[in-house]
């Protein structure tokens, strides 16, 4: 029951690690990547629609993306979703057929913008994590009555060790991204 509760435990971390290796992917950093627009929602017939599903992406220069929508209709509200975006600062152009989104060069300042986003997403990932071990706790704890208290202990101290290994992915993951960042 206990190894139970840790695998699950252990699952639900790892997609929260995930989670976060995701989110660090849509900070921007030197080039235009179509992962960055993977998370906008295009308000589609009334419906949040993530930018993936109604369109194409495709990356043909270091700083230019091309959003070619699969229905020529949701062309306007594709380039008001990019413009909206905050963090992005990008400039969508439309010419009937499909958007152009070119990025502009960062700044140092801008740099620093983003590890601060970047820092904000992997303290929230941490937080997440620690939730699921509070939560995982109060199982260990219901099953107090079924199996005995050095178990209980035994499993609470497994569950720290599965915790701080799932934090310090993160932080791994959150040094990687600083630093690629701040390269110029």
């Amino acid at each position: 029951m206990i190894a139970d509760v840790l695998a699950d435990a252990a699952t639900r971390m790892d997609r929260a690690v995930e989670a976060a290796k995701d989110d660090f992917a849509t900070v921007r950093t030197g080039r235009a990547n179509p992962q960055l627009f993977q998370k906008i929602l295009v308000d589609y017939y009334g419906t949040p629609t993530p930018l993936a599903q109604l369109a194409s992406l495709n990356n043909i220069e270091a700083r230019t993306i091309v959003v070619t929508p699969y229905d020529k209709s949701a062309l306007k509200a594709i380039e008001e979703a990019i413009r909206n975006t905050p963090n992005l600062g990008a400039n969508p152009t439309n010419d009937g057929n499909l958007v152009r989104v070119t990025m502009p060069e960062l700044t140092e300042e801008r740099r620093k913008e983003f590890v601060k986003i970047v820092r904000t997403k992997g303290e929230d990932a941490k937080v997440h994590v620690r939730g699921i071990r509070r939560k995982c706790k109060d199982d260990l704890d219901a099953l107090k009555s079924d199996v005995g208290e050095d178990e209980i202990a035994r499993g609470e101290k497994e569950l720290d060790a599965l915790t701080k290994a799932h934090v310090d992915l993160i932080d791994d993951a959150l040094k990687r991204k600083e630093a690629e960042l701040l390269e110029v």
